[in-house]
Parts: C-alpha cells; sequence; structure tokens
C-alpha cells in the first residue's frame, strides 16, 4: 500500500467517527391548542419528540370528538400532522421547522421526520 492510499484510508477513518449518526428525536418542542371540558383554552405541547413515530395528542378531555389545532412546529424536523388518530386518514398537512398553522387547522396525531 502506498504512502498515498494509506493517508486517503486513514483520511476516510476519520471521517467515519466524525460524521453524527442519524439523531433519534427532533430538537426543540411542538404546540397545539385545545379547549377544555370546562370550556378554557389551553395548550399542549411535546418536548423532543421522537422521529419517524406517530403521537396521538391527548387532551385532558380525551373524548372522541375532542380535536386540537392550531399546530405550532417549533422543533427542526418536519411535521406531519394528521386529522386522524394514529396517522391515518388522507387529511394531512406538512408543517416545515419553525413554521405553524391557523386555528382552522384541525389535527389529532402528528409524525416527525
Amino acid at each position: 500500500m502506498s504512502l498515498r492510499s494509506l493517508a486517503v484510508a486513514a483520511g476516510a477513518a476519520v471521517l467515519l467517527v466524525a460524521v453524527p449518526g442519524s439523531a433519534s428525536a427532533a430538537s426543540g418542542q411542538f404546540r397545539y391548542s385545545y379547549t377544555t371540558t370546562d370550556g378554557y383554552e389551553a395548550v399542549g405541547f411535546l418536548n423532543h419528540p421522537a422521529s419517524g413515530q406517530c403521537v396521538n395528542l391527548s387532551t385532558p378531555a380525551a373524548e372522541p370528538g375532542t380535536v386540537s389545532r392550531a399546530p405550532k412546529n417549533l422543533t427542526d424536523a418536519t411535521a406531519i400532522v394528521f386529522l386522524d388518530r394514529d396517522c391515518e386518514g388522507d387529511t394531512y398537512y406538512v408543517l416545515p421547522p419553525g413554521k405553524g398553522a391557523s386555528d382552522r387547522l384541525l389535527v389529532r396525531s402528528v409524525v416527525f421526520s
């Protein structure tokens, strides 16, 4: 093996060690609004949510008709919010990092890239 080949191989090994692996969680916070059973407005949030896992947005009034709204993606990952639970259904919206939606956007679940 030549000196040049040895240097290239050593450089590649250093790059492999220096490059971090894929993250398992989005950094930041995801927020959403909902109405309590008493009629008060409240805010729910997810801190550093896991990537690639569907999260059903919970509210204290976890009744079948309860829907969250106005999602704010304050994470460093893309959030895909769904009207249906379990990240299912044809009604979804993509929120890039740092973006939010109005009170008109109703959501029940979310998954992060």
